[in-house]
């Protein structure tokens, strides 16, 4: 790729053309769980939190309502940090001049000016439309003469909250090579290889420590033995109305083959299968051009989300209230010279293989210098999601409108989307995953969308 190439697709501050395309789309803010004082006692006397989305600097606080406000950082008076004020209830005060001001930016009152002076009412901080879904503040950070698009009704935004789980965690790197991650089927088969199989019993929020679903010879597979004895998958993908749809094939024998549905949200999400009833839907969302959050939600189509359990498993492996890895270049992600020959292809430990996503693509650098890369013929999705974002980026700065969740016009087309890890007929392995979701659904006890897209709607771009 040419380094001008790299620099339109990774540079996200205001005014950038990639950072004015992600505008357009809805994005993760913070977590609810960071306003319980449970975890931060800091929110039990001040819900008050600076904010940094997309290179630029916000301040985020819920008032005594329960509303919340995502403001600009800089007071409209005179610069000052409001991520300093002083959380009156009813509003947001700067302490510099005692300027205070509402969840919608309006200012409220201006202490140190003249008795009956008005100037309050003129003064407006820019604030930015939020909405809470699946344990999540959400902003639209697009422009002001605009209006945000519908909020997407992906399957982990229309399961209860009994249903759903949300965590976060930040990584030292671009966002793009951490997305890229997520829609690379073929990686599992080596960065996630464990050489010994644990117990499918302790699988519960693990991802890759569950069972495929189907049986070879009656016997039920762990998804670690399949990628690792199947290491050349067949990856194929789709267009669909919110990106794309891949499918990873494995043949096994000529009876079997192991399917593997997932699927790239554009511009920043990935859908995967975590297990038989349950997915991950994992969004990048960028910080500034060299750091990114991921927001993982976890949606179970059977029984509910074991919330503690799931929250207890991923604390252990970060610092609040920021929600920073331990494991980094600092101490080397954990590396371990003895796992990595005798339990691991990686050797960064068993229990949490989001810390071997984390090293890949922090070990790039602060932005991947893609001018140095080779791809091969499993990279396929990632070229073309990258055709796709130059695409959008030049509709954005030429007025148009951006594809897939911020188009108005897409929202009634796009639900799910559907994923599966399993082990089907060779020979109609189409029907097997589109049966098997569509029993999935059916079974389930909330009420998400019963219809399925087939992977071979379109033909596949092999």
């Amino acid at each position: 790729m040419q380094a001008e190439l790299n620099e339109r697709l990774t540079r996200v501050g205001p005014g950038t053309p990639a950072g004015d395309m992600l505008r357009r789309y809805w994005q993760p803010v913070a977590l609810l769980d960071e306003f319980d004082p449970a975890l931060d006692p800091n929110m039990a006397t001040r819900p008050v939190k600076a904010v940094r989305l997309l290179g630029q600097d916000f301040v985020l606080f819920r008032d005594a309502q329960g509303r919340f406000g995502l403001l600009d950082r800089d007071c409209p008076h005179r610069g000052a940090d409001l991520a300093f004020g002083r959380n009156e209830g009813d509003g947001l005060r700067c302490p510099f001049h005692g300027w205070k001001f509402d969840t919608t930016g309006q200012c409220l009152e201006t202490p140190g000016e003249p008795a009956g002076s008005q100037l309050c009412t003129r003064i407006r901080q820019r604030s930015y439309p939020l909405t809470t879904q699946a344990g999540v503040v959400f902003a639209w950070l697009g422009p002001e003469d605009l209006a945000p698009p519908p909020f997407p009704a992906l399957d982990c935004f229309a399961a209860p909250a009994t249903h759903s789980f949300a965590f976060k965690g930040l990584w030292h790197c671009n966002w793009l090579q951490a997305f890229e991650v997520g829609i690379d089927p073929a990686h599992a088969s080596y960065l996630h290889r464990f050489f010994n199989d644990a117990s499918l019993e302790d699988s519960y929020g693990k991802q890759f420590r569950g069972a495929s679903v189907g049986e070879v010879d009656g016997e039920r597979w762990p998804m670690t033995r399949v990628m690792r004895e199947f290491g050349q998958p067949e990856i194929s993908f789709t267009t669909q109305p919110y990106g794309f749809q891949l499918t990873a094939l494995r043949k096994m024998n000529e009876a079997l083959a192991h399917v593997r549905v997932t699927n790239a949200v554009f511009p920043q999400t990935f859908v995967i299968p975590l297990s038989e009833t349950m997915t991950i839907t994992q969004m990048h969302v960028p910080v500034d051009d060299t750091h990114n959050y991921w927001y993982a939600f976890f949606t179970s189509f059977e029984g509910p989300v074991d919330k503690n359990t799931m929250r207890q498993q991923r604390l252990a492996g970060v610092t609040l209230p920021d929600y920073i890895p331990k494991a980094g270049r600092h101490n080397n992600w954990g590396f371990s010279a003895e796992e990595q020959q005798t339990r691991t292809y990686l050797g960064m430990g068993e229990d949490d293989i989001n810390v071997h996503d984390q090293w890949a693509c922090e070990s790039m650098g602060a932005i991947q210098d893609r001018t140095r890369e080779h791809l091969g013929t499993t990279d396929k999705v990632i070229m073309a999601n990258r055709r796709l974002l130059l695409q959008a980026i030049e509709s954005v700065a030429n007025g148009g409108t951006p594809p897939g969740i911020a188009d108005p016009a897409l929202h009634g087309a796009i639900t799910g989307p559907d994923t599966v890890d399993g082990i089907a007929p060779a020979n109609s392995w189409q029907a097997w995953w589109t049966q098997a979701v569509a029993a999935k659904r059916a079974g389930a006890p909330w009420e998400p969308d019963h219809t399925t897209v087939p992977a071979n709607l379109e033909t596949p771009q092999a």
